[in-house]
């Protein structure tokens, strides 16, 4: 090997050598330039060639620019470049000459191979000088004697860890799926506040709830996911008259309607269209942020961030949900289209139901990032019998059967709703968020008429208060609120209720996440006859 190391240094420095002075020799033949100067030698044989150069010593050159006589376009000229700056044996003439169109004569051709030769010995010493040696090799033996005993402890714990890893690959959950779960533990309470729309608060016993997920998150690709989450859910929000103030992760039921029963909640299955499209399938519990962001740091889905509804994010949402398709475009970096429908009747055949003739919303939603701290989301829902769930009972609809006098089946509005939400992040401590949204909403039946319905907030965040992973949270705003009507028996809301929200999320651990907050409403209802009332809660959440 080291031999063939040698051969490769040495033979393109001698062959480079020998053909280079010897095609210096014969040069005018084969350039083919008559112009070339040959030696002039007269007739006598004695006499020199008039033109061979004096005998003057040549100097060592660096760079074949050193040269005055050689130019980029001789035809020999990559050749004397590689001797001079590669190899550094080519001399020139003290008059920064190369006089490459004369002849050679055989001292000249020993003093130029024997130059490159020396040279080639020390790029040979150069490149052998940090190989190891016999010295080493001992140095390395001694070593390995010195460290034995951990040597051979190290090999067993990798022993160890292949059987260990061997053991886990036969005996995983799965190949494509991971098992992940989620239990959310609630204690609340209304601490303050009687009366509201002329009735007595009567949840004043303080209640404890929990919500268990457990999840299947599956990917035949590693592009695609399949989710299936299997979830129950007895927890309740303080029934204070009024949808106001209502908590995000209870189950919708009510009181002794609650319970424990386990049933498939969401199930999706999500893959790329391209590089930069996305599709979802949606065939249960699909929501608003399943198709696209909600841009709202405090949207944690109930186990983390807000603890309201209205906290969570914009409840123009809340009207898409249920089963359905989306798709989510990128154009680039800074700009996103989702689009999205998603029935609440898609399994329901009997009249007036099932995916296209029953409940529905469909969202389109252009989201703009300007910079990694700014998220800009301008939304619109088009929506048919999907209420807001959050905000007074006029703007929510919960009483419009009764006012048009209607069996609740035969109930029909239509809405159009528009938003507008933005995430900054003025540090990285520190984010400033809110949103705006407009709901138009119209019956269709009955007492056919139109509401206008606005709601609003202002939001802000502190990541990593007090320890990485920790929030704390205030929202200020107003829940959706009818500020006009022409719909009989629908009055527009008296007044202005606000909604204030602090609450701060602290983890225990990278599995134990515990949240008090508390939620103040102002004038409950948007009616100032109304008691305030303030709900207190405790969230603990487990992750696995």
């Amino acid at each position: 090997m080291q031999k063939f190391w040698k051969y490769l240094l040495v033979s393109p420095a001698v062959c480079g050598v020998i053909l280079f002075f010897n095609t210096a020799t014969f040069a005018g033949e084969t350039s083919g330039k008559s112009e070339i100067n040959q030696p002039q030698v007269s007739a006598n044989p004695d006499t020199r060639a008039t033109n061979i150069a004096p005998a003057h010593p040549m100097a060592q050159v660096t760079s074949v620019s050193q040269f005055s006589d050689v130019q980029p376009t001789d035809w020999a000229f990559q050749a004397l470049q590689s001797l001079v700056e590669r190899y550094g044996c080519i001399a020139g003439y003290p008059n920064s000459t190369y006089r490459g169109n004369r002849a050679l004569t055989r001292y000249e051709f020993a003093a130029g191979l024997n130059a490159c030769l020396d040279r080639v010995n020390e790029l040979i010493a150069t490149a052998t000088g940090d190989l190891l040696n016999k010295q080493d090799l001992a140095t390395l033996q001694k070593l390995q004697e010195d460290f034995s005993a951990e040597l051979a402890t190290l090999r067993g714990r990798v022993d160890a860890v292949e059987a260990r890893t061997a053991e886990l690959e036969a005996n995983q959950f799965s190949t494509t799926t991971k098992l992940q779960g989620q239990v959310v533990a609630v204690v609340s309470d209304v601490l303050s506040g009687n009366t509201v729309n002329g009735e007595e608060i009567t949840d004043e016993n303080t209640t404890l709830g929990v919500r268990a997920r457990i999840e299947l998150v599956t990917s035949f690709t590693g592009q695609d996911t399949l989710f299936t989450r299997i979830q129950t859910n007895n927890i309740v929000s303080p029934n204070i008259n009024t949808l106001e103030g209502n908590l995000f992760f209870a189950s919708g039921d009510s009181g002794a309607e609650a319970n424990n029963n386990a049933s498939i909640d969401a199930l999706f299955y999500r893959f790329p269209l391209g590089e930069r499209t996305e599709v979802i399938a949606i065939a249960n519990a699909g929501a608003a942020d399943d198709l696209t962001s909600t841009v709202n740091l405090f949207d944690g889905d109930g186990a983390f961030g807000a603890l309201s509804t209205f906290g969570t994010r914009n409840p123009i949402y809340y009207q898409i949900g249920g089963a359905g398709l989306g798709v989510t475009h990128e154009f680039g970096d800074k700009l996103a289209l989702s689009l999205g429908y998603l029935s609440g009747t898609a399994n329901n055949p009997t009249p007036n139901n099932g995916l296209f003739n029953g409940s529905y919303g469909a969202l389109a939603q252009l989201t703009v990032k300007p910079s990694d701290r700014i998220t800009i989301g301008l939304t619109y829902i088009n929506s048919y019998n999907q209420p807001l769930l959050t905000g007074s009972n006029a703007a929510t609809f919960q009483n419009i059967a009764t006012i048009q006098a209607l069996p609740e089946e035969e109930v029909a509005f239509s809405s159009n709703s528009y938003g507008v939400q933005a995430s900054i992040g003025i540090t990285n401590n520190i984010v400033l968020g809110g949103w705006a949204g407009y709901t138009n909403s119209r019956t269709l039946n009955g007492n056919r008429g139109e509401a206008d319905i606005w709601n609003y907030a202002v939001t802000l965040g502190f990541p990593d208060l007090g320890k990485e992973g920790n929030l704390a949270g205030i929202i200020a705003g107003v829940e959706p609120k009818v500020t006009s009507s022409n719909i009989a028996g629908l009055d527009s809301d008296p007044d202005t209720s606000y909604h204030l929200e602090g609450f701060y999320q602290y983890k225990l651990s990278d599995n134990i996440t515990i949240t008090p907050g508390v939620i103040w409403l102002t004038s409950p209802d948007h009616n100032n006859d109304n008691d305030d009332v303030v709900i207190g809660t405790l969230r603990t959440t487990f992750s696995f």
